[in-house]
């Protein structure tokens, strides 16, 4: 990707509690993400909400939980996240769990790679 390119941003919400086999969710669709070359992927906790199940759940000093609120962001050309959507597809279904996955233009305004030139992706 190139400064001014425009991108897809793909926002997954899930719980922390999620597993897809014997590891949480969150790890299996960045893992994912990355194995496909994927730009960038990163995962954010959130300090409460709710989803379908309409139980809120929070974060505070004095409620610690383990079930909070994550959102999976991943960036990339449109063909490539749309790939990496249909990859991911079975780790949902095998989850059984609530989610939502939202696909949306973007605009890259600065994107660089931290790697040097010539340095591999992995």
């Amino acid at each position: 990707m190139q400064n001014g390119d425009v991108a897809s941003r793909l926002k997954i919400y899930i719980s922390s509690t999620d597993k897809y086999e014997h590891a949480p969710l969150y790890e299996a669709i960045v893992y994912a993400a990355r194995k496909n070359g994927i730009a960038g992927a990163t995962v954010t906790r959130g300090i409460m909400g709710y989803g379908t199940s309409s139980k809120v759940y929070t974060t505070k000093l004095w409620e610690l939980s383990e079930k909070t609120p994550l959102i999976v962001e991943i960036i990339d050309k449109k063909e490539k996240v749309e790939n990496l959507l249909e990859l991911l597809k079975p780790l949902f279904e095998k989850s059984g769990k609530g989610h939502i996955i939202t696909i949306e233009d973007t605009r890259v305004a600065i994107h660089r790679t931290g790697r040097k030139p010539n340095e591999p992706y992995f």
